[in-house]
């Protein structure tokens, strides 16, 4: 098609707009600080001071993010990361906009087949998050983004760091209550949206809704239960404390509609777990377990 008009771009900044979101609608890694290829990583992240709340999901992302460069460093970009299993996550704290993060990723192993990694996050030397035993498969990078981009962004976090600020938060995805059992269990449509900023990011040449924000979206449906199970006259208020033995089984990709499902494992004994899943068309995508903690409000 020579004739083909050329898309616009953006005024003012050089690129094309529908690459304006790339490293900015999802990235969480504005500087890499150390960086022992396949070992170990240090980095941070500044979270922009006009969110309204950056959730828990978005710290572990950072943490996740931190070590897909290590990986992908280590393999010479031929292959990339994918969510996939995690151990356990641990929840200390809530982070504040205007807050900067601290990232640390340790590798366990690391190579062409997958990466396993605990980390951690920290605001001004106190732990936030904690994950433990997480394992990335890698899948060819060029299905997901260009491998000299990744090559470059890698030097620029690596040497002056980026500019930060460009995160502009996610819109929380929109649940519909199914029918459940009150205090026993729960159930939610989630509608994954056709289209949102964070596609451009996670990523370029395939969009896939994070696994994060899926987590973050069972979260919410598992403290909605929580809250149903300890009655709203006790003052009570329920918050995550640890998510184990989360596995992603599948992909899921924009415009879906993702059935979720909360059930405690023990009427009224939160801490024997909120047993979380989700499936497309009855088939199980993702599974996973949430303790939570009760505190008074």
């Amino acid at each position: 098609m020579p004739n083909a008009k050329p898309p616009p771009r953006a005024r003012g900044s050089g690129l094309d707009p529908r690459m304006d979101d790339h490293f900015a609608a999802f990235s969480f890694v504005d500087r890499i600080t150390a960086l022992e290829s396949g070992v170990r990583a240090r980095g941070m992240f500044a979270v922009p001071r006009d969110l309204v709340a950056f959730p828990a999901c978005l710290v572990a992302e950072a943490v996740g993010q931190l070590a897909a460069w290590v990986a992908m460093d280590k393999i010479g970009f031929r292959g990339r990361p994918v969510a996939a299993l995690a151990t356990e996550t641990i929840f200390h704290g809530d982070v504040a906009p205007g807050s900067r993060l601290d990232l640390a990723v340790e590798v366990e192993s690391c190579d062409d087949e997958a990466i396993a990694y605990g980390g951690a996050a920290h605001i001004a030397g106190v732990q936030v998050i904690e994950l433990k035993h997480c394992l990335g498969p890698m899948l060819p990078v060029q299905e997901f983004d260009a491998p000299e981009v990744l090559r470059e962004r890698l030097r620029l976090l690596c040497a002056e760091g980026a500019a930060g600020g460009r995160f502009r938060g996610v819109v929380t995805p929109t649940l519909d209550v199914l029918e459940g059992e009150p205090g026993r269990s729960a159930r939610a449509m989630l509608h994954v949206p056709t289209a949102a900023p964070f596609f451009a990011d996670h990523f370029p040449r395939r969009p896939v809704f994070p696994a994060t924000l899926l987590l973050d979206s069972q979260i919410r449906l598992a403290l909605d239960l929580a809250r149903a199970a300890i009655g709203s006259a006790t003052g009570a208020v329920p918050v995550p404390l640890r998510m184990t033995n989360v596995k992603m089984r599948s992909f899921i990709a924009p415009g879906q509609e993702v059935v979720l499902g909360a059930e405690l494992a023990a009427l009224n004994d939160l801490d024997s777990a909120v047993r979380l899943s989700a499936a497309i068309d009855g088939r199980t995508v993702a599974t996973a377990r949430l303790n939570v903690a009760v505190r008074e409000n």
